[in-house]
């Protein structure tokens, strides 16, 4: 895995206060900054169910949420093609152009904070991350 990808993979693992504070500069929460990630990386465009899966939360919870990204512009709710009850979430161009700003923001930040970093280091802890994440999201856990 390139060094790059690592580090955004443990910033991402951790999902640190301070990349926060810096994304509020651009007038987002975590959870806006978040959704809007998961949207610009998904393949196809997410349901509303989907998203709330990625982000652990409840689906009312990422409702209020779409609302505002809709509101402000940055997404749009679309009719599923094959399921009218669904509503898939498509990013505007204003939301991809925020999805840009959002990732030289945490690009810098993974820089500044993971450049002397041991690469080899860098990999054990973001594999123990992402297992320690694994067994929180089992049933039961």
């Amino acid at each position: 895995m390139p060094l790059d990808q690592m580090q955004q993979d443990f910033a991402l693992a951790l999902h640190d206060t301070a990349l926060d504070r810096r994304l509020k500069g651009l007038g987002l929460s975590q959870a806006s900054w978040m959704s809007i990630a998961y949207l610009a990386k998904a393949s196809e465009p997410l349901t509303q169910t989907e998203l709330a899966h990625c982000l652990s939360v409840e689906q009312p919870t990422v409702v209020a949420m779409l609302d505002r990204l809709q509101k402000a512009g940055l997404i749009r709710r679309e009719v599923d093609a094959h399921d009218r009850r669904m509503r898939r979430i498509r990013l505007t161009n204003e939301g991809a152009q925020v999805y840009t700003e959002v990732q030289q923001v945490a690009q810098a930040f993974r820089r500044e904070k993971l450049q002397d970093m041991d690469a080899e280091i860098l990999r054990q802890m973001t594999r123990l991350l992402h297992d320690l994440q694994q067994r929180l999201e089992e049933p039961g856990a």
